[in-house]
């Protein structure tokens, strides 16, 4: 069983920086990729970045693409967004995912394992 924490998210105004780190216990060996997701209220769980964890290939969806970054640390299991040129339109709650296996669509939640509890990211104008 793996555990997914979320942690870095909080208030800012339209075009401030923050960056959300997620930390990965338990049996983590079995990582193919870990993703973003955000879900703001009245919407669906959207994609927002992902990285796979041996060769750190990244993709990010068209709305934060040249703002947000992911990155990892594998030896901290750790996988990190850092929010540039923050809008209001991100304001969501942030989520971690983990997947364990090659394939499946990287933007479908189906295709995730295991989901952290989520992070709050309020953008003001």
């Amino acid at each position: 069983q793996v555990q997914l924490v979320e942690s870095g998210g909080g208030l800012v105004q339209a075009g401030d920086s923050l960056r959300l780190s997620c930390v990965a216990s338990g049996r983590t060996f079995s990582t193919y990729s870990m993703a973003w997701f955000r879900q703001a209220p009245g919407k669906e769980r959207e994609f927002v970045a992902s990285i796979v964890w041996s060769g750190g290939n990244t993709y990010y969806a068209d709305s934060v693409k040249g703002r947000f970054t992911i990155s990892r640390d594998n030896a901290k299991n750790t996988v990190y967004l850092q929010m540039n040129s923050l809008k209001p339109e991100d304001t969501a709650v942030y989520y971690c995912a983990r997947k364990t296996y090659y394939g499946g669509m990287k933007y479908d939640t189906r295709s995730y394992n295991d989901w952290g509890q989520g992070a709050q990211v309020t953008v003001s104008s």
